[in-house]
């Protein structure tokens, strides 16, 4: 039995599961990385770990310092935790159009919640600029220091998955993996998973899952941000190229809507016995395009992001969902 000295250690090692439904559909082998069993349930653990880490190496803070970063919930929760077990404060903001299932959590964990309204990156009151603007405020009076953890352009998250998920997923496939794809928030996971997927072997092919109301997918397929649509994904979407998108190689692309990886999610809670995330839903959707492009016969790994148990007052409110025209859980 594995045995751990804290919260930061027992970060990463997360199983592959074999998802059954999507593969005997496309007869290929689809695996998910199982995030949601990261100690602070995502894989924002992994971004978490590897910006505090570093920021302690550096200097830039040290025990009894403040932790300052603008987030959807997951990162937040990741750096709450971590936080808490080196001894720094954490104070977050958060769109208020965000779950309250992730709210009250990082409030019943210690952190400073502050949520604020939800506005385009573009305008000046965007989260992300608050966040950064706070950081800077607080610093002039922290003898500990002051993290604006930055998750977005702090290549520190990429370098985590370019040093732990992508020598874990090449270790447990033993090499045989085809393809890799997940959706894109900060563009940590997907740039930096592919980055070392691809310098064991090249062929691997690198994809992009993306929900409607993000801009990636276009700038993939045409060279411009450009956004349309919209959904209840929550986390992931993106409207611009991030630090840690810089460099991304990206080999095939997919806007997957609502009204299709629903129902994979349903599938995978209801038959696999797998309590996953809105996230989780659109990346299986995303293996299975992939799957279905490359062809039967390959294995495919994405990434199993958080639970559901973060989205419960959205994904299991039939009229939240029927009133998008999106199909509820058989089941409700």
């Amino acid at each position: 039995m594995n045995t751990y000295r804290d919260f930061l250690s027992a970060v990463g090692n997360t199983p592959l599961l074999r998802l059954n439904h999507a593969s005997e559909r496309t007869g290929c082998e689809i695996w998910g990385k199982a995030e949601f069993m990261n100690p602070g349930g995502s894989v924002k653990d992994r971004a978490a770990k590897f910006i505090l880490e570093t920021a302690l190496a550096d200097g830039t803070i040290e025990r009894g310092g403040t932790v300052v970063e603008g987030t959807a919930g997951n990162t937040g929760i990741g750096l709450t935790l971590a936080g808490n077990a080196l001894g720094l404060r954490t104070l977050i903001l958060m769109p208020d159009t965000q779950s309250r299932e992730k709210q009250s959590a990082l409030r019943g964990m210690g952190a400073e919640l502050r949520t604020v309204p939800a506005v385009p990156f573009r305008n000046p009151d965007n989260y992300v600029h608050q966040a950064q603007r706070l950081a800077e405020s607080l610093a002039a009076d922290a003898p500990h220091g002051v993290l604006y953890a930055n998750q977005w352009d702090n290549t520190a998250n990429r370098e985590g998955h370019i040093r732990s998920t992508g020598p874990e997923i090449w270790t447990q496939t033993e090499g045989r993996v085809d393809g890799f794809i997940c959706a894109v928030g900060t563009g940590g996971t997907l740039s930096g998973t592919a980055e070392y997927l691809k310098s064991k072997n090249p062929r691997i092919v690198s994809g992009l899952a993306d929900p409607e109301g993000a801009a990636i997918w276009h700038w993939f397929r045409h060279g411009e941000l450009r956004a349309e649509g919209s959904s209840i994904t929550e986390g992931i979407g993106q409207g611009r190229i991030t630090g840690n998108l810089e460099g991304v190689r990206i080999d095939e692309g997919w806007c997957i809507p609502d009204r299709e990886w629903l129902p994979v999610l349903w599938e995978l809670i209801a038959d696999e016995g797998l309590y996953v995330g809105t996230s989780s839903g659109i990346n299986v959707a995303g293996a299975i395009r992939l799957a279905e492009t490359l062809g039967p016969g390959h294995t495919i790994v994405t990434i199993l992001c958080d639970s559901a148990a973060r989205y419960e007052s959205k994904l299991f409110d039939p009229g939240f969902l029927r009133d998008r025209d999106l199909p509820p859980p058989p089941w409700i």
